[in-house]
């Protein structure tokens, strides 16, 4: 396999190794998609499905990208290509590793607009620019306002929403510029334990809600625990409730992606992937579960009420984070400082994570091309601002939906397949087992051997294989959208075409130059 000798960045410690991979999986969903999904999905018995994903998929695949990672970096290798090709040794293997630059790169892009909401929100919190839409109704048209879906009273034009964009993205750029020990972990180490320290606060505050209305003693936080937590074991027959479950152990932990890759890539050759990965799980667990699950659920059951609750639930997480907790923020005392630091502890949640996703992408420029860091973010920040235009104006029209399913959610599980086929089978599991193990203070238990090399595929697989069935098929046919949306929903398909076709140039331009064609 091939050797590249030239300095490459490294961790300055290794514990701003495992804040930078938890601040990669710690994001939008750990606060608002898991209250959601567990309320949805069968309460405390959704989480026997989410524990046997957690350990059949979820860590299992967070350690083989971390081996993968930390192999391809020690071969110069800091995006897929390069470390599929290290394993493999097959010129096919740098194309099939493009998914680990292409799905990233995607979802960047509409992930940085989200992004930005947050923190205009943390602004029209502290400046209380949205107090006096007091009703979910009128949050939801606030919102709206803002992302141009309506033109309100709220809101005339864009200008806000591209202002807060252009801030959030020059932030990212900044970031990502600076590299990976001056930039990257500088952040985590001031993002994460703000934003452990914020979601603690807010969380401590929910709970002392008491119960807002006194005609209704049974609106209170507990009650919204028990809304979270109260198991519905019937559910546990339901497969869609197995996929709901196994879907969010991999966008929890930001799974088939290849920014967990990308992180590890920056690992010394004896940098313990066992204990790492535990850690990084363990953290992003702790986020989600203890924390997500104790902060808007029950803030809305207190507020709303069980019904309402289950309501808010069923609109989603959007609903959730940007709607009923603003209107929640107006009835409580100190409710403009609350709000703010909600929104900025979901702001710091996100921007660990977008840096993440867009470092494959910086990593393949810096290491193919030679692009210096400062020149290969900007690249970087010109692609994904030209790409997201589109997403801002045509939102409404299901363009970031259509990005969203292709790349955030489809495209997850068939590049881990690929991850986990090649680790396991090309690269063979033997040579992999000991690549997992090599500077582990505790040996990985035995068992996993055989789920990594058995389990974890064939969970893919049946998960792949069910929502091809289930769903892709009506999404790439558009059964549900709407003839006058059909237009934008081609024209998202054309921008992911043409991100994946320059990036298969790019690729094989990088190859005949090593080969001096």
């Amino acid at each position: 396999m091939e050797e590249n000798n030239n300095k490459r960045e490294e961790w300055g410690t290794k514990f701003g190794l495992v804040l930078a991979l938890a601040g990669n999986a710690i994001g939008l969903g750990n606060f608002l998609r898991f209250p959601v999904q567990a309320a949805g999905n069968g309460g405390g018995a959704f989480m026997i499905p989410y524990f046997i994903s957690l350990i059949l998929l979820g860590i299992p695949l967070m350690w083989v990208e971390l081996a993968i990672g930390r192999f391809g970096g020690n071969r110069g290798h800091g995006s897929m290509p390069g470390m599929f090709y290290s394993m493999w040794g097959n010129r096919w293997s740098k194309y099939i590793g493009i998914l680990g630059i292409f799905i990233p790169l995607v979802i960047t892009v509409y992930y940085t607009y989200i992004e930005s909401w947050t923190l205009a929100f943390s602004f029209f919190s502290l400046t209380g620019k949205y107090f006096g839409a007091e009703s979910r109704e009128s949050m939801g048209a606030f919102l709206r306002g803002f992302q141009g879906v309506e033109s309100n009273g709220y809101f005339s034009s864009l200008t806000p929403a591209i202002i807060f964009f252009l801030i959030t993205i020059s932030i990212n750029i900044y970031i990502i510029s600076k590299g990976v020990s001056k930039g990257i972990e500088r952040l985590a180490n001031i993002a994460m334990p703000m934003l452990f320290v914020m979601a603690i606060a807010i969380a401590i505050r929910v709970l002392t809600f008491g119960a807002p209305d006194p005609s209704h003693p049974e609106n209170n936080p507990i009650a919204g625990l028990g809304f979270i937590w109260n198991p519905d074991f019937s559910q546990l027959t339901n497969g869609t409730v197995w996929l709901a479950a196994s879907g969010q152990i991999f966008f929890t932990l930001s799974l088939g992606m290849g920014a967990i890759a990308t992180y590890a890539s920056y690992m010394k050759k004896e940098d313990d992937v066992a204990t790492t990965g535990i850690a990084t799980a363990g953290a992003n667990e702790f986020a989600e579960v203890i924390l997500g699950g104790t902060i808007a659920i029950p803030a809305a059951v207190a507020f709303f009420g069980i019904a309402g609750a289950q309501e808010i639930a069923k609109g989603g997480a959007f609903n959730l984070g940007f709607q009923s907790l603003p209107v929640i923020f107006q009835k409580i005392p100190f409710g403009q400082f609350f709000g703010f630091i909600w929104f900025l502890l979901l702001f710091f949640a996100a921007l660990t994570s977008s840096v993440a996703m867009a470092q494959p992408a910086m990593a393949f420029l810096q290491e193919e091309f030679r692009i210096p860091k400062e020149r290969a973010a900007v690249i970087v920040g010109l692609i994904l601002f030209i790409c997201c235009i589109p997403v801002i104006f045509f939102l409404k029209h299901g363009f970031l939906d259509e990005l969203d399913y292709w790349a955030g959610t489809f495209g997850l599980v068939f590049c881990a397949l690929f991850e986990v086929i090649i680790f396991a089978w090309i690269f063979r599991m033997d040579r992999g087992w000991e690549e997992l193990n090599r500077g582990a203070t505790t040996a990985i238990p035995k068992i996993f051997f055989y789920i990594i090399k058995y389990i974890t595929p064939m969970f893919l697989f049946i998960i792949l294989v069910t929502w091809f069935y289930q769903n892709a098929i009506d999404v790439l046919f558009m059964k549900n959208i709407a003839s006058s949306d059909k237009l934008y929903v081609w024209g998202a398909r054309v921008m992911m075409a043409v991100i994946f076709i320059g990036l298969t140039f790019l690729v094989r331009k990088s190859w005949r130059m090593k080969k001096g064609l």
